[in-house]
């Protein structure tokens, strides 16, 4: 998996939100658990912020995808919350670009307030997707 076309700058970064839903929370999986956001889905979260990061350094035909994640989950989310995730690219090895990744919750009638639900990294690579299809299409 070959490094974008274009160098990526340490720093390079972008956010996204999302209002939880019930399709969002634990209940959703399974009717006993309770209705927060699961992890499952502030991890999606990141990883768009990851993909919205990366994606301006892309060439024509190029993609970038997660291949390790390694995050923890730090405080509960109900239904209604308006959630922020950031993702800033770190490092990069050669092949891997390392995403520091956090989500937080947005409180306050104007957002201004924050509570911390999830912090870590995400690692990404670079695919060239009509070979990443057609490879898979072999299968």
């Amino acid at each position: 998996m070959p490094p974008m076309s274009r160098p990526v700058p340490v720093g390079a970064h972008a956010e996204v939100e999302e209002v939880v839903e019930f399709k969002h929370t634990l209940t959703a999986f399974h009717p006993q658990l309770p209705p927060v956001y699961s992890t499952p889905d502030m991890i999606r979260l990141m990883e768009t912020a990851c993909f919205h990061a990366l994606h301006p350094y892309a060439e024509a035909g190029e993609i970038n995808v997660g291949t390790a994640i390694h995050v923890e989950h730090r405080a509960p989310t109900g239904i209604g919350s308006r959630v922020r995730a950031r993702a800033e690219m770190e490092s990069f090895d050669g092949r891997f670009y390392v995403m520091r990744v956090k989500a937080w919750t947005l409180a306050g009638s104007d957002g201004a307030e924050s509570i911390e639900i999830g912090r870590g990294t995400i690692n990404r690579a670079v695919i060239n997707l009509s070979e990443f299809s057609a490879r898979l299409a072999k299968k």
